[in-house]
C-alpha cells in the first residue's frame, strides 16, 4: 500500500511557491495578495481561514481577514466585495463558506470578479471548466489532481467513482477528470445500491462525512481511494474511509489528516499567485 501523502506534496509546493515570489518581489516588489471574508463566528470556518492565513505567510502572500458579524445584510456584504474587487493590492477573494442562512452562497460568489475567484466558484470560471477551459480550479479538486501527478497515478481510461456531487467538490471534479478522458461516475445520498459503483472503482474519491462509511468489503482489490472526508470523533480526526480495515486491499491511499486537506490549502496559494500573475502585466514573470 502506498500512502498518498498530501502534506509532503504541499510543502514541496509551498517552498516552491515561496521561491517564486520572493524571487519576484525582489526584482519588482510586487507581492500576491489574497483576501478572505468570515461571516459570523462558525469555528470550524475560524479553524479554516486561520490555516489559509498562515499558509499564506509562509509562501510571501499578503493576507487581509474581513470579519463580519453573523447578521450583516446582503448590502454590506456586497459592498465588501465591490471594495476588495477594486483594491489593486488584492489578487484573490475567498468567500468562506458556509454563510448564515439569510445569505445566498451562489449570489454572493457572483459578485466576486471572476480574475479574483481563487476558489473557483464564480459562474464564468465553472462554465469555462464545463467546456474544458481550466482557469481557476477549486481548490479540493486541484489538489487531488495534483496527487494524481506526483504519485503517477493514471485517470485516463480508468474507472472513476465519485461519491459527492457538490459544487465544491464531486461537481468540478468530474469534469476536470471527463477532461482527461476517465470514466466517471457521481454517486451521491440518493443513489441504490451503492456498492455495485463501488466495487467497479479503479480509483474511489469520497466526501460524505461519514466516519468509516467504506469497509473492505465495498471496494475491489488494488483501487486508488482518495478520502476528502473530515470527522472529528472524541477529538480524533477520521476519514469517511476505515482506513485500517482497507489498508490491506488498497494499492494507494490518502491518510486523514494529511491527505487531501494539505493539498487543498496549498492549491488555494497556488490559485493566488495565478491570478497575480494575470492582473499583474509585469515583464518578469
Amino acid at each position: 500500500m502506498i500512502l498518498l501523502d498530501g502534506k509532503s506534496v504541499a510543502e514541496k509546493i509551498r517552498n516552491n511557491l515561496g521561491k517564486k515570489i520572493e524571487k519576484i518581489k525582489k526584482k519588482t516588489g510586487e507581492t500576491p495578495g489574497l483576501a478572505t471574508i468570515l461571516v459570523g463566528a462558525d469555528p470550524a470556518s475560524k479553524i479554516y481561514v486561520r490555516i489559509k492565513h498562515k499558509a499564506c505567510n509562509e509562501v510571501g502572500i499578503d493576507s487581509r481577514e474581513i470579519r463580519l458579524p453573523e447578521d450583516v445584510s446582503k448590502e454590506i456584504l456586497i459592498q465588501e466585495i465591490e471594495k476588495l474587487n477594486h483594491d489593486k493590492s488584492i489578487h484573490g477573494i475567498l468567500l468562506q463558506l458556509p454563510l448564515p442562512p439569510n445569505l445566498d452562497p451562489l449570489e454572493m460568489m457572483n459578485k466576486i470578479d471572476p480574475k479574483k475567484d481563487v476558489d473557483g466558484f464564480h459562474p464564468i470560471n465553472a462554465g469555462n471548466l464545463l467546456i474544458g477551459k481550466e482557469n481557476f480550479i477549486p481548490c479540493t479538486p486541484k489538489g487531488i489532481l495534483t496527487l494524481f501527478t506526483e504519485y503517477d497515478i493514471e485517470v485516463k481510461g480508468k474507472n472513476i467513482v465519485i461519491i459527492n456531487h457538490s459544487n465544491i467538490v464531486g461537481k468540478p471534479l468530474s469534469l476536470l477528470l471527463l477532461n482527461r478522458n476517465a470514466t466517471i461516475t457521481v454517486c451521491h445520498e440518493y443513489t441504490k445500491d451503492l456498492k455495485q459503483f463501488t466495487k467497479l472503482a479503479d480509483i474511489l474519491i469520497i466526501g460524505i462525512g461519514k466516519a468509516k462509511f467504506i469497509k473492505k468489503e465495498m471496494i475491489k482489490k488494488g483501487v486508488v481511494i482518495i478520502d476528502v472526508g473530515i470527522n472529528r470523533i472524541e477529538g480524533k480526526l477520521y476519514g469517511d474511509v476505515d482506513f485500517e480495515d482497507v489498508k490491506e486491499v488498497v494499492s494507494s491511499i490518502t491518510p486523514v489528516p494529511g491527505g487531501v486537506g494539505p493539498m487543498t490549502v496549498a492549491s488555494l496559494l497556488e490559485n493566488t499567485f495565478l491570478a497575480f500573475k494575470k492582473l499583474e502585466i509585469t515583464t518578469s514573470f
